[in-house]
């Protein structure tokens, strides 16, 4: 069984934000795979189903993105599910927008969210799909970026981007996460 998360903030506030992208990959995919976000327990909206005939767990947080973790660990105790077996879609503000990269293992990059990940399952060989939001201005602080909504250029192709995130991450389920690199990691910086 695979869990396939997507990081985010929980609220309407942060529903369109940057940092929401990988609750928006989720929701795209969990839409084309039929599979119904209803669970309220391991501190997410989560739900279960296939994805590519395989089974699959799909989880949004709600601990807000710096205790992602909390989730993460809940869900992969009770289902007893090996680092090795889990997708975390997340924003990375050190890509440009749009472009992918996929980790296999590694440190979290600055990113809270894996941090807290990481520092909870004692393991940092889950696989990460990086989903590019672009990098802030110098005047504009880091976080008021991540937190702010997609700008309307970036709005008009936001779609494109999260069919490729899902798309990509199918590619990880069904043909692993090298064969996803070949086809998905973006090349330019």
């Amino acid at each position: 069984m695979k869990l396939i998360v997507g990081l985010g903030n929980p609220g309407k506030e942060f529903a369109l934000s940057r940092h929401n992208i990988g609750f928006l990959v989720i929701n795209s995919l969990a839409r084309e795979n039929g599979i119904v976000l209803k669970g309220r327990k391991f501190k997410s909206r989560w739900g279960r189903g296939k994805i590519s005939r395989r089974t699959a767990i799909l989880a949004k947080p709600h601990t807000f993105m710096n205790l992602s973790g909390e989730a993460v660990s809940a869900i992969t105790h009770f289902y007893k599910i090996a680092p090795q077996d889990i997708i975390v879609v997340h924003d990375d503000s050190d890509i440009e927008f749009g472009c992918l990269k996929i980790k296999t293992s590694g440190g979290s990059g600055g990113h809270r969210g894996i941090d807290s990940i990481i520092t909870l399952l004692k393991d940092d060989t889950f696989i990460r799909i990086r989903v590019g939001i672009g990098k802030p201005s110098p005047y504009i602080d880091h976080s008021e970026f991540v937190l702010s909504p997609f700008n309307e250029t970036e709005q008009k192709s936001l779609k494109q981007v999260i069919n490729k995130a899902q798309d990509c991450l199918e590619m990880v389920i069904t043909h692993g996460h090298e064969a996803a690199m070949n086809k998905f990691h973006c090349k330019r910086q």
